[in-house]
């Protein structure tokens, strides 16, 4: 059960933060993201191993870091922490939120920003978390928030830069539900990461075996 609470703790956190970024329009924004996912990361990752993403949570398992019954309860966690969270962002703002491609982007280059920046992500966590050659490291969740916060300024103006199936889905659901959005790019947010993280665990497997 601690491992859920964490990885609903977490996730929350950060989706709060996205979320009233967002809605106050705040300068700089993916600063702050980045920053709330570094503290995150600092304070699950010796429970949880402080995932905060499904698509980690399926680079992780794959990795074989995580055992496949254990996949479905944490994903299920930090879509719980990303609902709970666009819904205390509503009770804040009184607005809801979603992330949404830029209106002048294609819809291919959405795709690949959240394929190819999920894969960075994913890659990232599998090698200074889950790696025997980076154990101990002090550095990992600088590594893993930095890495969010570099895809957010470059493939945030182009996909929305969720890269992370909770972040993309929970306040897309509260935005349909409570604030009239529609359920449009639910499918960008949950294959296109998933598919980064499929990517990370094969390159991950061939940087382990040249090793």
């Amino acid at each position: 059960m601690r491992n859920y609470l964490t990885e609903f703790i977490g996730t929350f956190f950060v989706v709060l933060t996205i979320g009233l970024t967002v809605v106050g329009g705040t300068p700089l924004a993916p600063l702050a993201i980045g920053a709330a996912l570094v503290i995150m990361v600092y304070m699950g990752g010796h429970v949880s191993g402080a995932h905060y993403n499904p698509a980690v949570t399926l680079a992780v398992m794959l990795r074989g870091k995580l055992e496949a019954r254990e996949a479905v309860p944490y994903m299920l966690a930090q879509l719980a922490g990303a609902v709970v969270a666009a819904l205390a962002t509503r009770a804040i703002t009184g607005q809801t939120f979603a992330l949404a491609p830029a209106p002048n982007a294609s819809m291919a280059g959405a795709w690949l920003v959240e394929v190819l920046f999920t894969f960075a992500l994913a890659l990232v966590v599998l090698n200074v978390a889950t790696s025997s050659r980076t154990q101990g490291n002090s550095y990992y969740g600088l590594a893993i928030g930095f890495t969010v916060m570099a895809g957010a300024f470059a493939g945030g103006p182009i996909s929305g830069g969720a890269f992370n199936p909770a972040i993309g889905v929970g306040p897309i659901l509260v935005h349909a539900l409570l604030g009239g959005g529609s359920l449009g790019h639910v499918a960008l947010y949950i294959v296109g990461p998933l598919a980064g993280a499929i990517l990370a665990a094969m390159v991950f497997r061939v940087q382990e075996s040249e090793a």
